[in-house]
């Protein structure tokens, strides 16, 4: 029988695994918060793009253990095949017959780290299991475990002998993020608490299971979103691909991520609706990846922040009162 989480248990859940996350990486709650609102969002595939050593790999990793979830770990190189990722048949000469032997694909989380040194063709290998949740061998759709969440890292400052995700890959990761440099208080606390554990390993306690999870997942479903607030969403998607900067706009896929991300947002703060500030909260993480900038801009920093941000201006906030709580 499947289990029924309310939407108070999922917000319990979700800061007990934010705290269990926290034992091992310090500060960031606001961005492990949102990574949680990807994570209870069906098909919420993840893209931490930032700097080397900021901790990309090992929030993916905490995150994994403290959702009780199976784990492994792709380092992607471009010498990396689809078969490496997939997995495929081999010959089992004490059988004399061929085998199926899975790849690492075939896990609850997979860590895709540094995704853009693979060449496309092995980028590509992840599509199918990333929107359809199967994978196609020899013409046998075989499924993936449940949940199955992609998350990838890239860094943003070597490009040399990498290759960029493409835009079909792209769409596809529900959110885009970066962690950032921590405070000079965070980086005391790192270096104090690795002074006093004498070790640099941290054992996390597993907060929940598979089961438990697509349950919060399906409470999330009960969220109240109001037809304004929808209508606002809407409006932020028809500027992205209508935005005199952007050549290519957000597809419907975007409006769907934005919609399920503010769900989640208000189930973890313990809502049962939407309102149109979880909108903005989630607008540039959705969008920064799903849009492209007039060729003429590439060379400008933060250009992409900045045409999001001249977009949330450019579509009227609808006006929203707590009684449309259902």
């Amino acid at each position: 029988m499947n289990k029924v989480i309310s939407i108070e248990e999922t917000a319990e859940l979700t800061k007990k695994i934010i705290d269990e996350v926290q034992t091992a990486v310090v500060g960031k709650t606001e961005a492990h918060k949102l990574i949680m609102a990807a994570i209870l969002s069906q098909g919420g595939h993840i893209l931490l793009e930032d700097f080397p050593g900021l901790g990309k790999t090992l929030v993916a990793s905490c995150f994994a253990h403290a959702l009780g979830m199976d784990f492994k770990r792709i380092q992607f190189t471009p010498d990396l095949l689809p078969g490496d990722i997939t997995g495929g048949y081999v010959f089992d000469g004490n059988q004399n017959k061929f085998t199926l032997k899975k790849g690492p694909v075939f896990t609850n989380i997979l860590l895709a780290d540094e995704i853009n040194r693979a060449s496309p063709k092995t980028q590509s290998a992840l599509l199918e299991a990333m929107q359809e949740h199967h994978v196609t061998l020899e013409g046998e759709t075989l499924p993936l475990p449940e949940p199955f969440i992609v998350m990838a890292t890239q860094n943003p400052i070597e490009y040399e002998g990498t290759f960029p995700l493409p835009e079909a890959q792209l769409d596809r990761f529900i959110i885009k993020l970066s962690l950032g440099y921590p405070s000079a208080d965070e980086e005391r606390e790192i270096l104090s608490r690795r002074a006093k554990r004498k070790k640099d390993e941290v054992r996390l306690q597993k907060i929940i299971d598979p089961s438990t999870l697509i349950a919060m997942r399906n409470s999330i479903e009960e969220v109240y979103i109001d037809s304004d607030v929808q209508s606002y969403i809407i409006g932020l998607m028809k500027a992205s691909r209508e935005h005199p900067k952007i050549v290519v706009g957000a597809s419907p896929r975007g409006s769907l991520a934005l919609l399920k991300l503010c769900r989640a947002w208000a189930a973890i703060h313990n809502r049962n609706y939407v309102t149109p500030d979880d909108v903005k909260q989630f607008t540039e993480a959705v969008l920064i990846h799903r849009i492209i900038l007039d060729p003429s801009l590439w060379d400008l920093r933060d250009s992409n922040t900045k045409v999001i941000n001249e977009i949330k201006m450019s579509v009227k906030i609808p006006v929203f009162k707590e009684q449309n709580e259902k």
